[in-house]
């Protein structure tokens, strides 16, 4: 028996769109506070302006994601604070994530076969607005790529901030985030940057990324910008201290319902301090005017073309372990896993 005719052989037009099947998807919920399940739902074929994405790796988030896990997003935020394409809404039950790379396998025939970055919860297969997806260059693998997220807030702080050739700066806070924005203020030239924590484990990260890692007993002072990155208010506190004159604090960090405690008494005043909020919502000030939310993501996937990188994606879970993994995820110092899928 001879093998059928192609489309193309039949002389019949090529499709624009791989339309895929009606399939199962497994997503993780958030059902009640420090609890979390995985349900399935059905996708239908992606309609016109939408494509579907089978997940390779997605991340997990000890700063905003383990407040919403655990309950402790303030009602007044509930709407500010939705992610893209979240699912339920807030307190519980909800679908919610925002760091997810995998392989399109249904949508427009340019797309299908390419590995994407997209803002979407923690899912195996799910699907997306063409829009909403960034391909990922050959120079970032698809594990790296969860990092995108955590890369575009560092790039937002930096705006937020001005930081320019030869400045000081310190980083408070070795999380993902700060370990970001300090690898991206060391690129700056003529910079001098260090970064803090009280947990001496994270000088080994700071070490693979080629950074200065301090502890709480030899901070560099005179810092023009110091980034605020550890939730806490001991953290804030040391990051006004380590301020030169007139020196700025960012601060990157978001508490929820969590009161903050910060003196601001002593030499805040006569040394003219200021401290800015950044978040990665809006585009900062600088560069709205030119650049989209799209346009930086981009040019943050772009800056993950580095394999020192891999470092902070060194720990995976399985996405079928996730539920059980989730409580020590939330209460270990390590970094957070990611998810294989």
């Amino acid at each position: 028996m001879s093998d059928p005719q192609s489309p193309l052989e039949s002389g019949a037009k090529p499709s624009r769109r791989s339309q895929g099947q009606i399939v199962v998807a497994r997503a993780l919920w958030y059902v009640k506070p420090g609890v979390a399940e995985i349900r399935t739902e059905r996708l239908a074929p992606p309609s016109p302006g939408q494509a579907r994405i089978a997940a390779e790796y997605s991340a997990v988030s000890r700063g905003t994601e383990r407040l919403v896990a655990l309950g402790e997003v303030p009602e007044s935020e509930w709407s500010r604070m939705r992610a893209p394409l979240q699912a339920g809404s807030f307190s519980f039950p909800v679908k919610y994530g925002y760091s997810a790379t995998g392989v399109v396998t249904a949508g427009p025939e340019a797309l299908v076969g390419k590995r994407v970055f997209v803002l979407h919860p923690h899912q195996d297969q799910f699907q997306a607005p063409e829009s909403m997806l960034a391909v990922l260059p050959d120079g970032v693998p698809s594990r790296r790529g969860v990092l995108a997220a955590n890369m575009e807030t560092a790039l937002n702080a930096h705006w937020d901030a001005g930081t320019a050739l030869g400045d000081r700066v310190l980083v408070v806070g070795a999380g993902i985030v700060g370990l970001l924005t300090a690898y991206l203020a060391s690129r700056i030239a003529g910079t001098d940057v260090a970064i803090l924590d009280v947990n001496p484990e994270r000088a080994s990260l700071a070490a693979a990324l080629g950074l200065k890692f301090v502890s709480p007993t030899d901070v560099p002072r005179d810092n023009r910008i110091v980034f605020h990155a550890s939730a806490t208010s001991a953290g804030l506190e040391a990051a006004i201290e380590a301020c030169a004159f007139e020196g700025t604090v960012v601060e990157m960090s978001w508490y929820g319902e969590k009161p903050v405690t910060v003196k601001l008494g002593g030499a805040f005043h006569s040394r003219r301090l200021k401290i800015v909020s950044s978040q990665v919502g809006y585009v900062a000030p600088s560069h709205r005017g030119q650049l989209k939310h799209g346009d930086r993501l981009a040019r943050a996937i772009a800056l993950l073309d580095d394999d020192r990188l891999d470092a902070l994606v060194a720990e995976e879970v399985r996405f079928d372990d996730l539920p059980g993994e989730l409580p020590r995820i939330w209460s270990s110092s390590a970094l957070p896993p990611v998810i294989r899928y």
